[in-house]
């Protein structure tokens, strides 16, 4: 069982490489000539790298035809919602361009390769308080132009599956988060002020954006596990949430971390961390993906947290 995992350098990526390696697939990973190696270093006898240019169709054509993997996940993508306000057509054309090329490249030499695509709860949008928690059903009401590329490459999947038989399934992943999340993101950003307050890197001062946005959180451990199942139990063209169906406020999982530090910290507001639109609420309802697959999430919210601080004090 030959599995290729795109952005495998990335945080999920590195997460779903170790999964891979504990069921004994082949795992083929894709790098571009800038990706940070650090995630995957301890892998690196047990993997096979490819450098790959998703956006280039010529440099995927001839690794799908090099490698004709049993396995797709897709998971490489400028995946932070701010920068997508910053370089909106640039997050669009990397997450769209890339996926198609590879629904192309895989029908043109006509794999059965089952695939799974990274979508994400940011395509929800402006959910409602009644509309929760979000069924798949649910309208979807983009918000930014990284989830105008999510709503995208989850068409995308739904379509290539009706036109041409691709055996694919879109994940609707809720905020995901443990070790090597990057700093950008919101739990992991502030783990790390914590660990450099803590380290005397920082004065005590923590900066916080919009603590009142209501997330859905699941271990990214056992989101890989539910990358897996897709593959292993779901049905082609089918979309399916993964979200733990418990909702904290960014300040109760603020709350959380500085439990777990000894020392003293004030929590003040920057400005420029708040978005010109920010999702009020996303709490996700995953029966459908539970009763496919017989996925639940099996690692704690608090153990997820005091992983992401040891990550963060295990680094120089």
């Amino acid at each position: 069982m030959k599995a290729l995992v795109t952005g495998i350098s990335g945080f999920v990526g590195s997460h779903m490489a170790e999964f891979l390696l504990r069921q004994g697939a082949e795992v083929v990973g894709t790098i571009r000539n800038r990706s940070r190696m650090d995630h995957i270093s301890h892998l690196l006898k047990d993997i096979r790298l490819e450098e790959c240019e998703l956006r280039d169709p010529f440099s995927v054509e001839s690794l799908i035809d090099r490698e004709r993997p049993d396995l797709i996940f897709h998971l490489a993508a400028q995946s932070f919602v701010p920068t997508s306000w910053n370089s909106p057509i640039d997050t669009i054309h990397n997450n769209v361009a890339g996926q198609v090329n590879l629904f192309e490249a895989v029908r043109r030499f006509g794999l059965k390769a089952k695939i799974q695509i990274a979508c994400s709860s940011e395509e929800y949008g402006q959910v409602e308080p009644e509309e929760t928690p979000i069924k798949e059903t649910n309208p979807l009401r983009p918000l930014s132009p990284y989830a105008i590329s999510k709503v995208a490459q989850d068409y995308l999947g739904y379509q290539y599956h009706r036109s041409y038989g691709l055996h694919v399934v879109r994940t609707i992943t809720f905020n995901h988060t443990g070790p090597r999340r990057g700093e950008q993101f919101v739990t992991s950003n502030f783990a790390k002020q914590i660990v450099d307050i803590e380290k005397g890197r920082k004065p005590p001062v923590l900066h916080v954006g919009n603590l009142q946005a209501k997330r859905d959180f699941t271990d990214v451990r056992d989101v890989v596990r539910g990358y897996w199942l897709a593959l292993e139990k779901g049905q082609p063209g089918e979309n399916y949430n993964i979200a733990s169906g418990t909702c904290y406020t960014i300040a109760e999982m603020l709350e959380m971390l500085l439990s777990f530090s000894d020392v003293r910290i004030e929590v003040k507001t920057d400005p420029s961390r708040l978005r010109p639109s920010d999702v009020e609420i996303l709490l996700g309802d995953s029966a459908k993906f539970r009763a496919a697959t017989g996925w639940q999430p099996e690692i704690p919210f608090e153990r997820t947290l005091k992983d992401l601080l040891q990550y963060w004090r295990s680094q120089p």
